[in-house]
Order: C-alpha cells, then sequence, then structure tokens
C-alpha cells in the first residue's frame, strides 16, 4: 500500500508539473476544455486540468510582417503591371485569429490582391506611378475592416514595387533620359551666363581700379611737378635775395669804406668789360672813357701805397 501510496504521489506530481504552463511575453495561449473554448492565458503562470483543457494554440502579439510577391494588376488605360505590397499587421484578438478564419495569412494576401486589383483599375499607368501614399492608405483601410472579424489590426501597407511592361519601362527610360539632359542643358546655359556676367563685372572692376589708379597717379604726378615748382621757385626767390643782399652787402661796405673817385672809375670799367664779354652787338661808352688810362696809374699808386 505504502508503494501504491508513493507511485500515486508521484504521478500526480508529474501531471501537476506536465500541466503548469508559462506563457511569454507578447504572447497568449488559446484553451479550450472538452473541444470548446474556454479562455485566454495572457502573461504568467497557469494550471490547465489533465485530459481536459488543451492549449489550442500559442499566439504571438508581436507585429508582423508579410511581404507578398508581386502581383499582376491592370490599369485603367489597360496597361498591365506588376506590384509587390508589405503589410505590417498585428493580432489584437486571439481568440478570432484562432477561430475567425482557417488560414489568416492566405486570407490576408487573397484580400490584398483584390483590393489592389481594384484600386488600381480605378488609375491610369501615370496617377498609379505617382499615388503611392494613395494605395497605401486605401488598401490598409480596406484590409483593416475585413480583417477586424478575425482579430486583427493593419497597421500599414506600403507598395513596394511598382514594374511596368518593358516597352513602357523603355519609354520612360528615354523620357528621364531626355528630362535630364534638358536640365543639364539649363543648368549650363545657366552656368555660361553667370560666368559671363561674372567676367564682365571682373573686365569692369579691372578697368574702374585700372583708370583710379591712372587718376590717382596723375594727381601725384601733378602734385609731384608743383611740388617741384615751387621748391624751385623758392630755390631761384632765395637765391635772388642771396644775391641781391650779397649785391647791397657789398654796396653798403662799398659805402662805409668811402671810396674815392679812383675806385669808381676801376668799378666802372670792370662793368664795361662784363659788358663788352657778353652777347650784345651794340656797347654804349661813357663820354669819360678816355680818362682811364690815367686811372690806371692813379690804382698802381695807391697799391703801391697800401
Amino acid at each position: 500500500m505504502m508503494a501504491l501510496f508513493i507511485v500515486l504521489v508521484i504521478l500526480v506530481i508529474a501531471l501537476l508539473v506536465i500541466n503548469i504552463r508559462i506563457v511569454p511575453q507578447a504572447s497568449a495561449f488559446v484553451i479550450e476544455r472538452l473541444g470548446a473554448y474556454k479562455d485566454t492565458w495572457q502573461v504568467g503562470l497557469h494550471v490547465k486540468i489533465p485530459l481536459i483543457d488543451k492549449v489550442s494554440q500559442k499566439v504571438s502579439l508581436k507585429e508582423h510582417v508579410i511581404d507578398f510577391p508581386p502581383q499582376p494588376v491592370i490599369t485603367k488605360d489597360n496597361v498591365t503591371m506588376e506590384i509587390d505590397t508589405v503589410v505590417y499587421y498585428q493580432i489584437t484578438d486571439p481568440m478570432l485569429f484562432t477561430y475567425g478564419v482557417s488560414n489568416p495569412l492566405a486570407a490576408i494576401e487573397n484580400l490584398t490582391a483584390t483590393t489592389l486589383r481594384n484600386i488600381i483599375g480605378d488609375l491610369e499607368l501615370d496617377e498609379s506611378l505617382t499615388s503611392r501614399e494613395l494605395i497605401n492608405s486605401k488598401i490598409r483601410v480596406v484590409l483593416d475592416e475585413a480583417t477586424d472579424p478575425w482579430g486583427i489590426k493593419i497597421n500599414r501597407v506600403e507598395v513596394k514595387n511598382i514594374i511596368p511592361p518593358r516597352d513602357i519601362q523603355q519609354a520612360m527610360e528615354k523620357q528621364m533620359r531626355a528630362e535630364r539632359e534638358k536640365r543639364e542643358a539649363i543648368l549650363r546655359s545657366e552656368g555660361e551666363k553667370t560666368s559671363a556676367i561674372l567676367i564682365a563685372e571682373g573686365e569692369k572692376q579691372s578697368k574702374i581700379l585700372a583708370a583710379e589708379a591712372d587718376k590717382q597717379a596723375a594727381i601725384l604726378a601733378a602734385e609731384a611737378d608743383r611740388e617741384a615748382a615751387i621748391r624751385k621757385a623758392e630755390g631761384e626767390a632765395a637765391a635772388i635775395k642771396m644775391v641781391q643782399q650779397a649785391t647791397a652787402d657789398g654796396i653798403r661796405m662799398i659805402n662805409e669804406s668811402n671810396p674815392g673817385d679812383a675806385v669808381l672809375t676801376l668799378k666802372s670799367l670792370e662793368a664795361f668789360t662784363e659788358a663788352a664779354d657778353g652777347q650784345a652787338t651794340k656797347i654804349i661808352i661813357p663820354s669819360d672813357i678816355a680818362g682811364v688810362a690815367g686811372l690806371a696809374g692813379a690804382l698802381k699808386n695807391i697799391v703801391s701805397e697800401s
């Protein structure tokens, strides 16, 4: 009996250990009792009844990403192209997600493709290529409304690639190349225009600076000539003044020495000699020049006495 009791205790403990469940973060367990939905376990420690309760499904509450392959769609102007989308969704109700639809991912993929065809069918090719935000928002609204009974919330939808037919791609590439060449030509023309303006402004400034330099040089030269003329005039005036001063001093000295008639006559003779050595073609001789010979004898006597 003791052995049987120990075996029973071990079995009970084993059953308890086996039926203890820990729900991790961002997860939920859907529990069935006798085949029917019983409860949804959230994060924490839980114990199920052996042989009665069963974990029907473990659901992740994290955000999921589905990258669908390209889907062929036809635009309003009958152009067939391929579009691949990326859907971001999150499970908000594990019970609805478990029992609402048999294959939620396939259901979302088919619903996305159908919605995308309906939206693109109302748009022309050019609108389809330039209206990604509009397409994303419309798909998200439709998917979110359709998946709400499945316990799924569509957070956002992104159109990843829009692939038009090959001939249209080539035409678009040619158009884009022509646009680039046009912009390049415009930029080159603008650059040449700006360069020509800058060169003209530089030449203008150079000419202005050269004219200013010539003007300053002329002003400085004129100032130098005027200064030289002033200095020359001042020098000549000072020389004349000095000559006149010397002449006046000579006259004063002569007056102070009280010269006789012989000295005055000798000075007159010197003045006559200087006049005769000049370039004059006519010389006026004073009437008393005949007494010069006697003057020479008188001067000789004066010198001897001195």
